[in-house]
């Protein structure tokens, strides 16, 4: 279930809620009339299975509550109540299934921003993966892989994709590129400098036969890839954390981004090729299923509902 907080301009309350007393899958229904200050207006507040929470948002969007007021969604963890079991049951698919257009171009928005946190996470997960490389340590790499940031951006373009929205597309796409040229190159700083002191030499590439995934990119790499993005979109979508740090586990874009700046400080330029080559194989692959994805859960949500709604974002930037 959803709760969901609506400030609405007292004009457009009526209809608001002879709008919500219809809405399938709603319950808990709370309406308190000129509470709120700022913006001023009617108070409402209810709880939503998620299936209907797309048609419901739009409608109460169409009713232009969203220009003069406020729509707030919150996930509930725990709901105790006959009622929201019926009204769980009189929406339309399945909560697990469905896609709550709004929350994910939110979510997808924030994730194209090059945040100071965003550049840290990427930059130390490349560092870790780089000096994983040269130790030989799978563990590492694995840890490396948990911690990079990068699949939020690869969602975007997914979306982006999907909604034929450019700039968003572009936004990720300079967040990719930024955050992969600034982590690459702390990465490869720090490879030089630990050449001149003569911890690292071009023969630690060679000796250690467990991580040289990382540079033979082949068909497997594109399939996990292509599984990866998948699982990716559907954990984000669905709200699994825990089913995305398997994705992260899955590909191997931070640790071929820091093989690459490790092998480009040592000079070796076949495995800074190869290992430039599996990154762009992974990414691709994610943003090919990512897409895919999302118009599979498209077409499957339009099943119960006229079309997947624009979001408020869409709609303010078409008027």
């Amino acid at each position: 279930m959803l709760h969901l907080r609506v400030i609405s301009p007292r004009e457009h309350t009526d209809a608001a809620v002879a709008l919500l007393r219809q809405a399938p899958g709603l319950t808990n229904l709370v309406v308190l009339p000129g509470v709120a200050q700022d913006p001023p207006g009617d108070l409402l507040l209810f709880d939503l299975a998620r299936e209907a929470a797309n048609e419901v948002i739009e409608r109460l969007t169409e009713l232009g509550i969203c220009t003069a007021g406020s729509i707030a969604v919150e996930n509930v963890d725990l709901m105790l109540s006959d009622a929201a079991d019926r009204a769980e049951e009189e929406a339309p698919g399945e909560g697990e299934d469905a896609v709550v257009w709004e929350e994910l171009a939110q979510r997808v928005d924030d994730d194209t921003r090059i945040t100071w946190a965003f550049l840290a996470f990427l930059a130390i997960a490349t560092q870790i993966a780089g000096i994983g490389v040269v130790v030989g340590s799978p563990i590492l790499i694995v840890g490396a892989m948990v911690l990079g940031p990068e699949f939020g951006a690869i969602a975007a373009i997914s979306f982006g994709l999907l909604r034929r929205r450019a700039d968003l597309i572009a936004r990720a796409v300079r967040a990719l590129v930024v955050g992969f040229a600034v982590a690459m190159a702390i990465t490869f700083a720090c490879a030089l400098v630990s050449t001149w002191l003569g911890w690292i030499d071009a023969t630690m590439l060679d000796s250690h036969p467990e991580v040289e995934f990382i540079v033979k990119p082949d068909k497997w790499s594109f399939i996990v890839a292509l599984l990866a993005g998948a699982a990716g979109v559907l954990s984000i979508t669905a709200g699994k954390s825990s089913a995305l740090v398997g994705v992260f586990i899955s590909v191997t874009t931070v640790p071929a981004a820091g093989y690459a700046s490790v092998a480009l400080a040592l000079g070796a330029w076949g495995d800074v090729g190869a290992s430039a080559l599996q990154l762009a194989v992974n990414i691709l692959g994610m943003i090919v299923a990512g897409t895919l994805t999302l118009l599979i859960q498209h077409y499957l949500g339009a099943r119960y509902h006229r079309a997947v709604p624009l979001t408020h974002q869409e709609r303010g930037r078409r008027e």
